[in-house]
């Protein structure tokens, strides 16, 4: 006799997202997996006493979403500390700091994180001089939506005089404004490294987040902090509601090798990933490693054309270590330049496909590198929410001229060129439906991709890239009961994707996550629970 489910999901338009995708009206989870899919009368088939049943109501249930780039810790701190990202003006992320500083009076630090001002009317940084403002006292920080670039007042620079490279600290008169990048902006972030206990807050805040927009897996990107650690410890307690891939810094590298922690090792909850590394930095900051001068230098950096974070020789040699121990890579490249050394490094590994090894960006890709990218098969992972920068006129325009610009993030290109393309929203924000939505609706041809193909990205795509495509990324008989129910259609409303919102979210048949539209977890018609 054939064991009853613990979990039913019915009266659902459930996509597999396998090729090609096919639509059910229902399935089963026993023990975690997938036992079951199919129309409504041989699911129920295995419906028991103690069977939970969560009546979908005819909406879209998918596979759970995989964020392919994220810094969980940082999210965290936009959760816990102030949220610059709604700030529309300079003046208004410095009173969203005030008011953070008033609130948490106790803090040694004020922190705010993810403002932009490249979407501001009065165009420029956050400096020192306004920063000064929200306290004269305490040092404030303020870190841009790209961790790149960092805002320091007069106070947070006296603390942390030592340690900041002299040419990463950005000057006007030979006076520092207050601005730090790159190396300089690492030493800010590591001097704020959150303690065990501060580490469990952010995480706890950041992947209750995660889940309540539908994602079930994160490849966390972690350098230098206890987050490992506390991310074993809320799996063992039970209290981790999703899956989390560590992608450690390449100065991780000679410690895992030591210990033995490889590619892959680890349970089904918390794994090891990749060595993570970098090549250049980003356009909004002005040092990704373009080819071609900015269109809006104006001496802001160390030359027109970016800046390298890691020096091309010495990122070829951290490549060929780190293959040569078994690991995966992702490299962080987002200027052309940049994307050619990078490749470059990647392809001379023996065997990159069996690695998938991966750029992580990829942004400013050539038709060149696309066609190499193809032929190595190396991993795209690539951000579609940062879409929200390619309008005309927008962030992209400015730095980089309107033929540039339309070449950044071809979505559509890439996918054509058979590249394995994993989506991912380096936490800018973190939300797998804004993501889709910029995909789909991008300002040209080359950017944009079907429904589907947008949600496989976040799904098999990003499951592949962490070598999961056996276990998750489909809604496939075997698979782990890994899924997630939305209000609305993609292919109903592809304009406004952006508008859905996630109803259920389920990790290993469990709900982590359930909104009150979606009403209770009934027991079947006719039988009570005991």
């Amino acid at each position: 006799m054939t064991a009853p489910a613990d979990l039913v999901v019915t009266n659902a338009q459930l996509h597999t997202l396998t090729e090609p995708d096919t639509v059910a009206e229902a399935l089963a989870i026993r023990d975690g997996a997938i036992v079951r899919i199919g129309n409504t009368h041989e699911v129920a088939l295995l419906e028991g006493v103690e069977t939970d049943v969560i009546d979908c109501g005819g909406r879209v249930v998918l596979p759970g979403f995989i964020d392919a780039h994220t810094h969980m810790e940082q999210l965290g701190q936009h959760l816990v500390h102030a949220d610059l990202s709604k700030a529309q003006s300079r003046e208004d992320a410095l009173e969203i700091l005030a008011t953070q500083a008033e609130r948490e009076p106790d803090r040694e630090w004020v922190l705010g994180f993810g403002y932009d001002d490249s979407e501001w009317p009065d165009d420029g940084l956050l400096t020192r001089d306004g920063l000064d403002s929200v306290s004269e006292t305490r040092p404030v920080a303020a870190l841009r939506v790209d961790l790149h670039t960092i805002s320091l007042s007069s106070r947070a620079l006296e603390e942390l005089d030592d340690d900041l490279p002299a040419a990463d600290c950005r000057r006007e008169g030979g006076d520092r404004t207050g601005v730090v990048v790159e190396d300089a902006a690492e030493a800010v972030r590591k001097y704020l490294t959150p303690d065990r206990d501060e580490m469990d807050e952010l995480l706890t805040a950041a992947t209750e987040y995660a889940v309540e927009r539908g994602v079930t897996g994160v490849h966390d990107k972690v350098r230098g902090s206890v987050a490992p650690r506390v991310y074993r410890e809320l799996a063992a307690a039970g209290d981790l509601p999703l899956r989390v891939r560590i992608d450690y810094w390449s100065d991780h590298l000679e410690a895992l090798s030591e210990v033995g922690l490889g590619t892959n090792d680890g349970s089904s909850r918390v794994q090891t990933g990749a060595i993570k590394s970098f090549s250049d930095g980003s356009l909004g900051s002005q040092t990704a490693k373009l080819s071609e001068p900015y269109a809006d230098a104006h001496g802001q950096t160390a030359t027109e054309t970016g800046q390298w974070v890691v020096d091309p020789d010495d990122l070829r040699d951290l490549v060929t270590r780190a293959d040569d121990e078994g690991y995966q890579l992702c490299v962080h490249a987002i200027g052309d330049e940049a994307i050619d050394v990078t490749l470059s490094a990647l392809e001379s590994t023996p065997d990159p496909v069996g690695s998938r090894h991966r750029i992580e960006h990829a942004e400013l890709a050539t038709d060149e590198q696309i066609r190499r990218l193809s032929e190595a098969g190396i991993v795209a992972s690539m951000q579609p929410n940062f879409h929200r920068w390619a309008e005309n006129g927008g962030l992209y325009d400015d730095r980089l001229g309107q033929k540039r610009r339309q070449r950044t993030n071809r979505l559509r290109r890439v996918l054509e060129a058979d590249i394995p393309l994993a989506f991912g929203s380096d936490c800018m924000p973190l939300d797998p439906l804004l993501g889709v939505h910029y995909a789909v609706n991008a300002p040209t041809e080359a950017q944009q991709l079907p429904v589907t193909d947008a949600l496989r990205a976040y799904t098999h795509g990003a499951a592949y890239a962490g070598f999961d495509e056996d276990r998750l990324g489909t809604l496939e008989v075997g698979k782990r009961g890994d899924l997630v129910i939305l209000e609305a259609s993609p292919w109903d409303q592809p304009d406004r994707i952006d508008e859905i919102n996630v109803v259920g979210t389920v990790v290993d048949g469990e709900v982590v996550f359930k909104a009150p539209l979606l009403g209770e977890l009934t027991a079947p018609p006719s039988q009570s629970k005991r």
